[in-house]
């Protein structure tokens, strides 16, 4: 069996689309991307869900707290589910924010801090590193219930692909951009409906069975 560490922000978490900021809720398991990509995988796969509201690559937010650095948890969070075969790392939406003044390069570089700590502390299978997919997040979308938190984001999130397509090329590991598969919901520019999450998750099983040289099964998965 092969154990997939998939490491990200609401999306990740399966947020659904809000309608006020105060309407958070949760896509049932079947429409989050992660147990999407279970499904299609099938027995021979373990996935893990570790997302979080408000995490970032590598940066603490002065408002909402420390604890949204998806640098502070990720190693704790590799070495508790070790050995893994493969760590997912689809993060840099919340980097977009305006209070942290990012370009598209910093946070592309705030990414590949997660993909060498992969790379360099943590054991898989036999004592070789895991394999790493680094997703770039989809663009956002029109934005009016988070204009004043995402000023200028959504220009800057048509740049990251470029950014992060180079960060796995510098790191030798995977890369998918989420934007070639999904598109953010027009409710509020920023979460995946479940269509778009079971799309997601989808793209990523294909991908999943890409890098471990498998093929689909009859049933087209």
């Amino acid at each position: 069996m092969k154990t997939i560490l998939c490491y990200g922000d609401s999306n990740t978490w399966g947020m659904v689309p809000m309608t006020t900021l105060n309407s958070a809720s949760r896509h049932e398991p079947p429409d989050r991307w992660p147990l999407v990509m279970q499904d299609e995988l099938g027995p021979d796969y373990a996935v893990i869900e570790e997302g979080l509201n408000g995490r970032t690559t590598v940066f603490d937010d002065p408002i909402d707290g420390a604890h949204k650095n998806g640098l502070t948890y990720f190693l704790p969070c590799l070495e508790s589910h070790a050995p893994l075969d493969l760590v997912i790392i689809l993060l840099g939406s919340n980097d977009l924010k305006s209070r942290y003044g990012l370009t598209p390069y910093d946070i592309a570089a705030g990414a590949g801090r997660l993909v060498k700590m992969v790379s360099g502390d943590v054991r898989g299978q036999n004592g070789s590193p895991p394999e790493v997919l680094l997703v770039c997040p989809s663009r956002l979308g029109p934005l009016e219930l988070f204009s004043d938190v995402f000023a200028g984001g959504r220009a800057k999130s048509e740049e990251l692909p470029a950014h992060y397509r180079k960060v796995a090329e510098e790191n030798g590991c995977h890369y998918l951009d989420a934007g070639d598969h999904v598109i953010s919901s027009s409710i509020d520019g920023l979460h995946l409906d479940a269509v778009q999450q079971h799309a997601l998750g989808r793209a990523m099983a294909g991908k999943v069975r890409e890098l471990f040289g498998e093929r689909s099964n009859e049933t087209g998965r």
